[in-house]
């Protein structure tokens, strides 16, 4: 009975060992189409930028844009913040602003096939591949307020124009490297937030210590005030009230100036 169950441990390992990462899936529409970048000097095209417009989660009308970003003009970041569910669960992304209304997003996520949905179990079980979503903000942080009803806070990030320039091109490589080489995400080492602070811990190293947050993002916020990254002058409780931009971003849905607008603050 030992050697059958030692048997059966050893061809479950070499099943796992084997599965391999794929692009070549029946992806869910809204992960179907992958972006990357092309550079050239201080200039960026960002290919396949995903802006859907939503009636609801499941609703919605297609688009996608290409665009020319001069890295001279990377103004600002900002540290996104989506809780839900429970015990600490969160998603978290970047955002990048080249101006006050002109921002995209950087969204690390599991890309599902159709009909899938995010288990942290089957996170574990090389179940989906990694993605990272570039995105206009009317579609990434407005679906999450607006649609899926979610707390976003949307933080703004110290940052010196080197780094900003740093960090921003190295997530555009590693989408870059993603659409030629996939890979598994994985719930524990290869996540939206583990990402983000690997991103950071190449171009400072050590910036981000390993900490719980890092795998349950929820309060990952008091993480990022603790090492000094938000730009605030709040205490951590006052910063979560100024900077949580669900009225906002219900008042001016449909206004071009999304983006300015949910940074106006009273």
């Amino acid at each position: 009975m030992k050697r059958l169950v030692i048997s059966l441990i050893v061809i479950a390992l070499i099943w796992h060992i084997s599965i391999k990462p794929s692009n070549d899936r029946d992806w869910a529409i809204d992960q179907s189409i992958l972006p990357y970048a092309k550079f050239q000097g201080d200039k960026v095209d960002v290919y396949n930028i995903r802006n859907f417009s939503y009636r609801s989660t499941d609703d919605f009308d297609i688009n996608y844009y290409d665009k020319t970003f001069d890295l001279n003009k990377l103004e600002s970041i900002y540290y996104i913040i989506e809780p839900f569910g429970n015990i600490g669960a969160a998603h978290t992304f970047i955002s990048f602003g080249f101006g006050p209304n002109n921002y995209l997003a950087i969204s690390i996520e599991i890309r599902k096939e159709k009909g899938e949905n995010f288990s942290a179990v089957k996170g574990l079980l090389k179940r989906y591949e990694l993605a990272y979503v570039i995105a206009d903000e009317k579609d990434v942080v407005k679906l999450r307020s607006n649609y899926r009803k979610d707390p976003v806070l949307v933080y703004p990030v110290k940052s010196t124009k080197e780094k900003r320039r740093q960090l921003f091109v190295d997530m555009l490589t590693r989408a870059n490297n993603l659409k030629e080489k996939p890979e598994f995400y994985n719930t524990i080492t290869n996540t939206c937030t583990t990402n983000i602070a690997s991103h950071v811990n190449k171009i400072t190293p050590n910036k981000i210590p390993w900490d719980i947050s890092l795998l349950l993002p929820e309060n990952s916020d008091a993480l990022a005030y603790k090492l000094g990254m938000i730009d605030t002058e709040l205490s951590l409780e006052e910063a979560r009230v100024k900077f949580l931009i669900n009225k906002k971003a219900l008042k001016y849905a449909d206004d071009p100036e999304f983006s300015k607008k949910i940074r106006q603050y009273d």
